[in-house]
């Protein structure tokens, strides 16, 4: 199955969760799309709840579904429990680190910026969004790059950086410090559904 590419929106009040980090989609209708608005009665089977689960982190971090079924299994052959390495392997994608940083407001533009040749990492540029980065690793923006606006508005406007990653915002550098514990992580993912969902 390809990218989603339709109206994010509508799919963050489908799933019930922000999927572009803001809360911009749930503020005027925090409730699903649809003609019967906040009357609608839908109360989904086991099966239900564990497909919602897996879509809420799939289109969170923008993923293609092979892409996310093999990060999966990857995460299955690593020590420790199956569903936070998962967490781990997707919190640790070159574009969500880029957006961790607070060098772009959402994952879709920090893909762009990544494909687009403006991120380096340790120095030499990488432009592939899925690029595994390693503790101690450094991210930066390109010389060039670094008058970009949307760059430098997403820098003013961020007011927060995760613990597990630090940020120099005059050099627009940061690193990956160290691996997020769980409680650092998205809180409103039940990863122990999805491990269910593809353990069927």
């Amino acid at each position: 199955m390809a990218r989603f590419t339709g109206p994010s929106w509508k799919k963050s009040r489908r799933l019930g969760i922000s999927l572009s980090g803001t809360g911009k989609e749930l503020e005027k209708r925090p409730y699903a799309p649809g003609q019967h608005g906040p009357n609608q009665r839908k109360k989904l089977s086991e099966y239900g709840l564990q497909l919602q689960e897996k879509q809420k982190l799939r289109f969170m971090y923008g993923l293609t579904e092979r892409q996310f079924r093999r990060l999966f299994e990857e995460a299955g052959n690593m020590k420790g429990i199956h569903g936070e390495n998962f967490m781990l392997l997707l919190e640790s994608r070159l574009d969500n680190i880029v957006y961790r940083l607070g060098l772009a407001r959402t994952r879709p533009q920090a893909r762009q910026l990544v494909n687009h040749g403006h991120v380096t990492v340790d120095g030499g540029r990488v432009d592939i969004p899925s690029y595994r980065v390693k503790p101690g690793q450094v991210i930066g923006v390109r010389e060039k790059s670094q008058n970009m606006n949307a760059i430098l508005e997403s820098v003013e406007t961020t007011n927060f950086v995760p613990e597990y990653v630090s940020f120099d915002s005059e050099k627009l550098e940061g690193s990956y410090a160290r691996f997020p514990e769980r409680s650092e992580l998205p809180s409103e993912i039940n990863e122990a559904l999805i491990v269910e969902y593809y353990s069927r």
